[in-house]
C-alpha cells in the first residue's frame, strides 16, 4: 500500500510505503501523484518513508518505479529516503550512485529533519559585472536547480565583450550529486567561445581540478589564483581588455543560510 503525505512544500511529492507494495498501487497511486505534480512542476522535489510495516515490493512495483524514474529521469531535483530497514538503506546508497540528483537517507526518527532537508537551499551562484571582468561565485554545494537559475543572467553578462571570467571558488564545497556536475559542465561548453580569459581563485585543493576542466571545456587562456591573490587575478584580467559599453545590474540568488555538507546518512 502507497499513501501520498500532505502538507508537504510546493514542488515536493511524499509517499508513505507499507506492508508489500504491487504493480496495482504504483499504477493507481504513485504514477499519477507523480505525473500531476509534473504538469504543475518542471523538477521535484521527493520524499519517500519505509516505515516499520514495509515489506517489500513486487516484481511488478519495482518495475514500473523503474519505469516512471526513467521517464522522468532529470525531472528531479532532491530525494529523501526515511527508513530504518538496513537492507533499504543499503540498496539506496548504491541506487544513489547512478542517479543525477542528490539522495539523502534518514533514519525513522527523523522526519522533520528530512522535510526541512528538502526545503534547504544549500547553495547558490553569485553573478556581478565589474568592469569588463565577469564574476562568478560558487558558494556551498550546488544542484541542478542553481545553474538553471541563473542560466538568462549569465549569457547576458557573458554578451558584452570583451569576457574577462573570474570563478571565485573560495566558499565553494563541490555538487549536490552528478547532476550538478553535468550541469557545471554544460554550462562550461556552451559558453566555451565566450570568455578571452579566465582567472580562477581559490584554494590549493581546486588547482590541479579547475585547471585540468578549464582546458577541457574553454578556449580561454586560463590561470589559477591562489585565494591570497585575488587582486592579482583582478589586474590580470583587466590587462588590455576595454570596459564594455553597457554594464548590466549585477546579479545574484539569494545568500544560502545553510551549506549543510548533503550526504548519504
Amino acid at each position: 500500500m502507497i499513501d501520498v503525505l500532505d502538507g508537504l512544500s510546493s514542488g515536493t511529492v511524499g509517499f508513505a510505503f507499507h506492508d508489500t507494495v504491487t504493480g496495482h498501487d504504483v499504477d493507481e497511486v504513485l504514477i499519477p501523484a507523480v505525473t500531476e505534480a509534473f504538469s504543475y512542476n518542471d523538477h521535484l522535489k521527493a520524499l519517500l518513508v519505509f516505515g516499520a510495516d514495509f515489506k517489500a515490493c513486487t516484481l511488478a512495483a519495482a518495475w514500473d518505479d523503474t519505469v516512471l524514474g526513467l521517464n522522468h529521469w532529470d525531472g528531479f531535483e532532491r530525494l529523501a529516503v526515511v527508513t530504518d530497514h538496513v537492507w533499504l538503506r543499503e540498496s539506496v546508497r548504491l541506487v544513489a550512485l547512478l542517479l543525477p540528483y542528490p539522495v539523502r537517507l534518514f533514519g525513522e526518527g527523523e522526519r522533520d529533519q528530512a522535510r526541512r532537508w528538502l526545503g534547504e537551499s544549500l547553495g547558490t551562484i553569485h553573478l556581478s559585472q565589474e568592469g569588463p571582468i565577469t564574476r562568478v561565485s560558487l558558494i556551498g554545494r550546488l544542484d541542478p536547480g542553481v545553474y538553471a537559475r541563473i542560466e538568462p543572467d549569465l549569457a547576458t553578462l557573458l554578451s558584452h565583450r570583451p569576457v574577462r571570467l573570474l570563478f571565485d571558488l573560495t566558499d565553494f564545497d563541490g555538487w549536490l550529486g552528478l547532476g550538478g556536475l553535468i550541469r557545471h559542465f554544460s554550462l562550461l561548453r556552451e559558453h566555451r567561445h565566450e570568455p578571452e580569459r579566465v582567472a580562477l581563485v581559490g584554494g590549493p585543493a581546486w588547482q590541479l581540478f579547475a585547471q585540468r576542466l578549464l582546458a577541457r571545456f574553454s578556449d580561454a587562456e586560463t590561470r589559477f589564483f591562489d585565494r591570497s591573490r585575488r587582486l592579482e587575478a583582478d589586474v590580470w584580467l583587466a590587462d588590455g581588455a576595454a570596459s564594455p559599453a553597457q554594464q548590466p545590474t549585477p546579479t545574484h540568488e539569494p545568500m544560502a543560510r545553510d551549506r549543510e555538507v548533503a550526504h548519504l546518512g
